[in-house]
This record gives structure tokens, C-alpha cells and sequence, in this order.
């Protein structure tokens, strides 16, 4: 199994300004991805912003931002995933885009929606789990909100090595993120990869970032506060072994099923 190259961008959105959020990301990535990279992560929302304008600014599964998606995944040779809006069959998803370098692509709506945001009220929940998988890597897919809910992201049976979380999660709940974070790679025995955005929103509402990779053990892999940051990790697939081989509880795990 090879070693994982990994690039998050931690960036600042333009408040529902989808034109100007995906010129501003290819501008930052043309100038700061130097390196070769398997994967690109862009926060939650990354082309709007976390908008309940669900109805304004919506696109269809072939519209311009995916186009984008597909381009710079083309162009950088490597998957590039965040969420945006979609409208499907007359209903809006805050959807998690998995795009290849050949322009295919999987997809994870947001199962969990933000009550407190009138999400539930702008968006239709997801219901189903998505892993992908990269360079022998499995990686499960979630969407901010979720982070809350562990019996959703429980790692059952090591069907995942990565747990991969884009988010808008705001700076007033900056604790309960640095507290759950750990807490799912502890208990999931997996990398735990959180990319948040910063700055504040179209609602004033400040977001400080504080994206994250942790190892299964909970020790800090990549970590970075307050400023937008463009950057590019490695995660070893040789610790995660190493990490399950001397504490193998997950096969002691309770069963369980999840009502859909």
C-alpha cells in the first residue's frame, strides 16, 4: 500500500458568488499546488458559501462547477472533492463531489442536516454511505453536521481507513470540532481528515478554520487556525497498520443497524 499524498485548501468563500469562488480557487491552486498530489480537498459549500438560497443557486450534476471539478482534476492529475448544491429530480442536496482525473465521478449527499440552519428545510437528507477508494486506500465521505453523529460514521468491520469531513463549521463551536475530531479517529482506528473554511459569511457568521488531519491515534498530522492555507501532507498507510496491530479493539465493536 502506497503512502498518501494529500493537499487541503482551507480557503475563503465568496458569499454566494458562484463565478467568482471558482476563479479565486484556481487562481490559489495555479499558485500554490507545487508539488505531485493524489487528492485535493475544498471545504463544504466551496462555490457559495454555506447559502439556504438552495433554489438561486443550485446547479444540475452537469453544470459549471462540476465542469471546473472535472477540469482541475484533469488538469492536476488527481481527485478533487467538496460539496456544493445540486438539484435532482426536483430536490436540492448538499452534495460531496468525488471527482477523478478522467472525469469520473461518485457522489455523497449530506445525511445530517443542520436544523439550527433551516438546512432541513432548504435540502433533502441523504441516505446512503459512500466509500471510495485511492491508490488502495478507503476513504468514507461526510459532510460537517455529521461529525455529531458517531453511530453514522462508525467504522464497521475496517470497511475505511480514512474518515474525509468537509465542512463550514463556525468559530463559536470551535470546541465541540476539536473535541469530535479526535474522538472519531480514536474510535474509528482511521486518519481523520477535516477541511473547514474562514473568514465570515453572508450571515456574519466568522468561521477560523482549524482543518485537520489525525492519525488513529489521535496525534496531529496537519493542523492550521484562523488563515486561509493551501497545503499538501503525506498520511502512511504502514502507522494505520501498525496503529490496529497493537490495539485491534474495532473486532470488538457492538453490531448494530441503522434505520434509514
Amino acid at each position: 500500500m502506497e503512502n498518501l499524498k494529500v493537499t487541503v485548501f482551507q480557503a475563503y468563500l465568496f458569499w454566494e458568488n458562484i463565478e467568482k469562488n471558482l476563479l479565486n480557487l484556481a487562481l490559489r491552486l495555479s499558485m500554490g499546488v507545487r508539488e505531485k498530489t493524489d487528492i485535493i480537498i475544498l471545504p463544504e459549500m466551496f462555490n457559495t458559501g454555506f447559502s439556504m438560497n438552495s433554489e438561486a443557486l443550485a446547479e444540475e450534476m452537469d453544470g459549471k462547477t462540476m465542469q471546473w471539478m472535472q477540469k482541475m482534476a484533469h488538469q492536476y492529475n488527481c481527485v478533487i472533492t467538496g460539496s456544493i448544491i445540486i438539484k435532482e429530480n426536483n430536490q436540492y442536496f448538499n452534495r460531496l463531489i468525488w471527482m477523478e482525473p478522467d472525469g469520473k465521478n461518485q457522489h455523497y449527499d449530506k445525511r445530517h442536516l443542520f436544523g439550527m440552519g433551516d438546512e432541513d428545510q432548504h435540502f433533502s437528507p441523504g441516505k446512503e454511505k459512500l466509500i471510495v477508494e485511492l491508490k488502495g486506500w478507503k476513504i468514507r465521505l461526510a459532510i460537517c453536521y455529521d461529525l455529531r453523529f458517531p453511530v453514522w460514521l462508525r467504522n464497521v468491520d475496517q470497511e475505511y481507513d480514512i474518515l474525509l469531513l468537509v465542512a463550514n463549521w463556525p468559530d463559536k463551536r470551535s470546541a465541540h470540532w476539536k473535541a469530535l475530531i479526535p474522538a472519531r479517529a480514536i474510535e474509528n482506528q482511521s486518519y481523520v481528515i477535516a477541511v473547514n473554511r474562514v473568514g465570515h459569511d453572508g450571515n456574519q457568521i466568522y468561521h477560523s478554520g482549524l482543518s485537520m488531519c489525525l492519525d488513529p491515534y489521535g496525534n496531529t498530522v496537519y493542523y492550521k487556525p484562523e488563515d486561509e492555507d493551501l497545503y499538501t501532507f503525506s498520511i502512511n498507510f504502514e502507522e494505520l497498520v501498525k496503529i490496529r496491530r497493537q490495539f485491534p479493539f474495532l473486532k470488538d465493536a457492538d453490531r448494530f443497524t441503522i434505520v434509514k
